[in-house]
């Protein structure tokens, strides 16, 4: 397998700003002290970041010469030049490595090292040169098994690259990643990819496309089965999975509901799971921009809520903070959350 290394084309995107998170926050941690809450005694803070930090970006395209294929990835990296964990991210239908700059630039900040893939064959260049018409068209078919196999051949190929040159002294990331920490994160359709190298079982396949690196995965509007039975699929997930979905979370491309995102959760088996279900949140609540079918406005306290916990599940899974770990596990979630969202551990 070779590497081939391009020079952005565009500088970094900015960091995004949430002034008001800071202060949501600071006022739970002082509810918490004047209640005397032993959760609160380490003021752990998931938004706390360097003020001014921009995440550093670097682009680059990895060859599977296995499969004759390639994988362009953006990496944005934390400040410090010591050996950091590893978070991937899978777009979905659609999408691109340039998508979710939020969810980089924070992770980044707070001392990850993120790495977002684009998988060929399911990105953003089967609908750019289409006529508006056909778009749709191109997208189903995009949403194929086989494109999903595709992805999950990416997966594997990003971290043997992320292994090989993390040893090779003459690259500039040598020796910045960690790579016993490795989490793994996607939306939708990069979602499904996630759930299947991170434990979910698929018929007479088994848990065969499980990627053993990965200690912990995030998935944004998580999908059911298509075939099987969903207790059977998801009783050998054995690492800490974390979701997240909407209470209008459906698509118009691949057949999920918003019951069907909400069957996974029950079906996972006991221990280091946990699920959010944002009030009034529509399949793009957990992306950049509204799509065209939306019917409801953009909440910005769902971008809160998603860049909170998603930090918070890094820290506790990979970093091993037992302060995010007590986070998690406490209402003090629930104190960035509206009232009508739902989050559930077990």
């Amino acid at each position: 397998m070779n590497t081939r290394q391009t020079t952005p084309t565009r500088p970094p995107l900015p960091v995004i700003r949430f002034p008001a998170i800071r202060a949501v926050l600071s006022g739970v941690m002082l509810c918490c002290f004047a209640l005397g809450s032993p959760l609160c005694a380490d003021d752990y803070d998931p938004m706390a970041v360097s003020e001014g930090f921009k995440a550093k970006t670097v682009l680059r395209t990895i060859y599977d010469s296995d499969r004759d294929r390639e994988i362009p990835i953006k990496l944005y990296l934390p400040e410090s030049d010591a050996s950091a964990p590893v978070v991937l991210f899978s777009h979905g239908l659609g999408g691109d490595r340039e998508g979710n700059p939020y969810l980089g630039n924070h992770w980044a900040a707070r001392g990850y090292v993120a790495v977002f893939l684009q998988h060929a064959g399911s990105d953003s260049g089967i609908w750019k040169d289409q006529p508006i018409r056909n778009r749709m068209a191109a997208m189903q078919e995009a949403a194929s098994g086989k494109n999903l196999f595709s992805r999950i051949g990416d997966v594997r190929a990003v971290l043997d690259h992320l292994e090989r040159i993390n040893k090779d002294a003459s690259d500039t990331l040598a020796g910045k990643l960690d790579l016993d920490r490795v989490g793994m994160s996607g939306h939708s359709f990069g979602a499904v990819t996630t759930q299947s190298v991170a434990g979910q079982s698929a018929g007479r396949f088994r848990s065969r496309a499980t990627d053993t690196r990965i200690k912990a995965a995030l998935m944004m509007s998580p999908s059911s089965p298509r075939i099987g039975n969903a207790k059977t699929a998801f009783s050998n997930v054995a690492i800490a999975w974390l979701l997240m979905t909407g209470t209008h979370d459906s698509a118009p491309i691949g057949g999920q509901t918003v019951e069907s995102r909400l069957a996974v959760f029950p079906n996972l088996p006991e221990g280091d799971k946990y699920e959010l279900v944002l009030d009034k949140a529509e399949h793009s609540a957990f992306s950049d921009r509204s799509l065209p079918s939306d019917q409801l406005p953009r909440n910005p306290n769902h971008h809160v809520a998603i860049l909170s916990i998603s930090t918070a599940f890094w820290d506790a899974y990979l970093n091993e903070s037992k302060e995010a770990l007590a986070w998690l596990q406490s209402d003090s979630v629930k104190a960035i959350l509206e009232p009508r969202d739902r989050w559930q551990t077990k």
